[in-house]
């Protein structure tokens, strides 16, 4: 039963400590509209999505009054569209189609231009990839992602390397705006299917017609419950704060998860509890860490409180909801977290440290903003070695890296809203071009053979 003093608390957690669920994202399947035309094609995908999704934004919206719980974005992922550009030959038809459906729809972004090449590339993929630089300057609501890695299939190399090039041209294609076109592919080791989160979100291919996933936030709710219950306490405490904590901010996604997917018809996925900060003050997973009496984030020690931070949401969130899914733990964005904003530009906070953060974290290296005249082998070696610790240790990891033009390391480059702003951060000055230029593929681990 639910009593006063939890229901004024959840009131609380959504005044003052920032708590919203960050995304409604409808999963739709593309597979029926695959077709050799062009022009079928298109049609096909933004009739499918503009029907399947046509009440998603009122929805949200509606849930927003009656609940009054903020419901931040409101998005669509779809079949990665490298599988259904296969018989077009075209995936870019494929990308104006996705992004003329999500402005009908009223959503923000849509996910899913994506391909799937861990073991190896077909015609399609490579076209995909190839086409990114053009995909993603001449849309406005389109994200992409590349899988290029997995624990049971190890690494493309070849894949790494396109990758690698793709981004130095996004980033030359959407000069104009400090390389904004790069904020919107992922690349991934052991993607999953079901993430709600943008710019990686896509439907997978193991999932149904259509779905309903949500992402809930709340970092400042779990610092406020650090300040008042644990300070000064031990790290058994730190920790139970946080799982209580997780779980009580998990049984509000869950409560709009399935609310939405009765209104819409449209089978419940999961909840995905990721702390995803923003740029607002009292919103940061940098602050956090630095609640556990870290004096700067990145400083010795960061990782460790990282790992007591994802493990105890985990814990947290599994025990509120039967579908727990997508990335559920912690995000360390650098643009979009105040704390690590501040931290990075404070000399805290290198790229070497975020690295070995990601290896107890929920993703990767996101929204890293690097030289501009970074080289494409050195990019492409920054996603082989997030791929590798991905491979190794069975877990998602993820590379989403602007090299911004004419920018220099002591630069910044300002993006606005939810994305925030970037100090650009050194890399190696040392070159990985022959060591990217080998190609092939890196094998799975000896841990990949668990049958």
């Amino acid at each position: 039963m639910i009593n006063t003093s939890e229901i004024l608390q959840t009131v609380r957690m959504i005044t003052e400590e920032k708590l919203d669920i960050r995304t409604i994202t409808m999963g739709i399947s593309l597979y029926a509209c695959a077709h050799p035309d062009k022009k079928t094609l298109y049609a096909n995908i933004y009739d499918r999505i503009t029907k399947q999704a046509e009440h998603l934004v009122k929805t949200g919206e509606e849930l927003e009054r009656e609940f009054g719980i903020p419901i931040v974005n409101k998005r669509i992922s779809v079949t990665p569209a490298s599988l259904v550009a296969a018989a077009c030959g075209d995936p870019v038809v494929v990308a104006r189609a996705m992004d003329a459906a999500a402005k009908e729809t009223g959503v923000n972004y849509i996910g899913g231009y994506t391909a799937l090449v861990q073991k190896g590339m077909t015609a399609s993929d490579r076209a995909l990839i190839a086409s990114l630089p053009e995909a993603l300057s001449t849309t406005e609501r389109v994200c992409s992602s590349v899988n290029v890695a997995s624990t049971r299939a190890g690494i493309d190399m070849d894949a790494v390397r396109l990758c690698g090039e793709a981004i130095k041209d996004i980033a030359e294609a959407t000069r104009e705006q400090d390389a904004a076109g790069c904020m919107k592919l992922v690349v991934f080791a052991n993607a999953v299917e079901d993430n709600p989160f943008m710019a990686g979100a896509f439907h997978g291919p193991g999932e149904g017609e259509c779905c309903i996933n949500v992402g809930i936030s709340g970092p400042g709710v779990v610092k406020h419950a650090l300040e008042k219950e644990a300070k000064g306490q031990p790290f058994d405490v730190v920790a139970e704060t946080i799982k209580k904590t997780a779980f009580k901010i998990t049984r509000v996604g869950q409560l709009i998860a399935k609310e939405a997917s009765s209104r819409l018809n449209v089978p419940f996925g999961i909840v995905d509890l990721s702390l995803a900060p923003t740029p607002a003050m009292g919103d940061s997973v940098a602050h956090i860490l630095e609640e556990m009496g870290l004096e700067v984030c990145g400083c010795h020690g960061t990782t460790a409180a990282l790992a007591l931070l994802n493990d105890a949401v985990k814990k947290g969130g599994v025990m509120a909801s039967s579908h727990v899914g997508g990335l559920s733990g912690a995000f360390i964005p650098v643009s979009e977290d105040i704390g690590m904003i501040n931290a990075a530009a404070r000399g805290a906070l290198s790229l070497e440290k975020l690295e070995a953060m990601t290896c107890v974290c929920s993703v990767g290296l996101d929204m890293i903003a690097v030289p501009g005249d970074t080289p494409a082998s050195t990019i492409a070696a920054i996603i082989a070695d997030e791929a590798a610790i991905g491979m190794v240790n069975s877990k998602t990891t993820a590379v989403r890296i602007i090299p911004a033009p004419g920018k220099t390391v002591g630069d910044e480059v300002e993006f606005g809203g939810l994305f925030g702003r970037a100090p650009i951060m050194r890399v190696s000055p040392y070159s990985a071009e022959a060591f990217i230029a080998r190609g092939g593929r890196i094998p799975a681990p000896l841990q990949s053979l668990k049958n």
